[in-house]
């Protein structure tokens, strides 16, 4: 059991040392970025904020089907 857990927490280490490590991605295309930087309103609202919040709908979608997914295994599993 306990060769499993130092399993895991190096391994979990190790990606979060990766993922520092990592140089920030510039892999917008120059179309996009134009016209992002393009549209500012007089009302603060622009294509940038309705960009950001698709940014994180999109990013927000796996974090919830993996919430229910191991929710549903924690009550399957408790029932056993």
């Amino acid at each position: 059991m306990k060769s499993k857990i130092s399993f895991w927490v190096s391994g979990l280490f190790l990606v979060f040392c990766l993922t520092l490590q990592s140089p920030s991605a510039q892999a917008q295309c120059a179309m996009c970025t134009a016209s992002v930087e393009s549209s500012s309103n007089q009302d603060g609202d622009s294509i940038a904020n309705g960009l950001n919040k698709g940014i994180l709908y999109l990013m927000a979608i796996p974090y919830v089907i993996a919430g229910c997914v191991g929710f549903f295994w924690y009550k399957y599993s408790k029932r056993k």
